[in-house]
């Protein structure tokens, strides 16, 4: 088994302000190596939460041992507006935003322009598979990859990896603590019943799927959002998009999925 890259000795973390579609957001740069020299591939991030939660701070282990294992890439870990603050389409609209400042001002994020990767978990995973699906629409800015970790893309919570209730009571309770999670994050998120079948908030939905970048699909056996991450795949692959979906083993409680996930991410 391939294993996880240590993080390195000269990673260095920068906190910046970025330009979102209303106003300024908080982002980190994670890049390793020499300071001055241009990355081939920028990444950028998208955090959890259920639209309602989460920060910037949740992608430090894995961003931070992402970059360490491939001096070629820089990562950027991007906010975007909370539903809390104002529902959809802001957070995608932001996250469209986000890569058009990120091409515009490439210098400053160490990177050379050339690929450009969104990537996400949860509900950020929801936004790179929209935010993919924009830069098609929009003309821009094209996209090397797009990396979806346990992505949201069900807001009708339908899927039978949602609803199953398994034998053991623990991953019972489990299951129907993120299925709750999940519903109040939509409330949140999509407080407009229309707009559950945009295929800005709900991608899997979506009848234009051609077109658009590689994809590698990640969840993990004992995931509830695991059914809706591998049909997306399955749209994908019939649509002729260069896909990859994986399905890890279960998640132990000390291994978080982030160290997971590490060895199998672009490559």
């Amino acid at each position: 088994m391939q294993q996880v890259a240590p993080v390195a000795d000269d990673l260095v973390l920068r906190d910046l302000e970025v330009q979102g579609a209303e106003g300024l957001l908080p982002a980190r740069l994670y890049l390793a190596g020499a300071p001055g020299a241009k990355r081939e591939t920028l990444v950028v991030f998208f955090h959890g939460g259920g639209f309602v939660g989460g920060s910037i701070d949740e992608a430090d282990d894995f961003l931070s041992h992402l970059v360490s294992g491939d001096r070629s890439q820089v990562a950027l870990s991007a906010g975007y507006t909370l539903a809390s603050v104002k529902p959809f389409p802001a957070a995608v609209e932001d996250a469209h935003a986000l890569l058009l400042w990120a091409k515009k001002n490439k210098s400053k994020l160490s990177w050379n322009g050339k690929r450009l990767v969104v990537a996400g978990i949860e509900a950020g995973a929801n936004l790179a598979a929209v935010v993919s699906l924009m830069s098609r629409d929009r003309g821009g800015p094209p996209l090397a990859g797009q990396v979806l970790i346990m992505p949201m893309l069900d807001p009708a919570l339908s899927t039978c990896s949602m609803r199953e209730v398994p034998v053991c009571r623990d991953k019972a309770a489990v299951i129907d603590k993120v299925a709750d999670t999940c519903a109040a994050g939509y409330r949140g998120y999509l407080p407009n019943a229309a707009d559950r079948s945009h295929p800005y908030a709900s991608p899997l939905q979506s009848s234009r799927l051609k077109n658009l970048p590689p994809a590698l699909i990640l969840s993990a056996e004992d995931d509830p959002l695991r059914d809706e991450a591998e049909q997306y795949g399955a749209k994908l692959i019939k649509c002729g998009i260069t896909t990859t979906v994986k399905r890890l083993p279960p998640r132990r409680s000390n291994n978080p999925v982030g160290a997971t996930i590490v060895p199998v991410c672009l490559h």
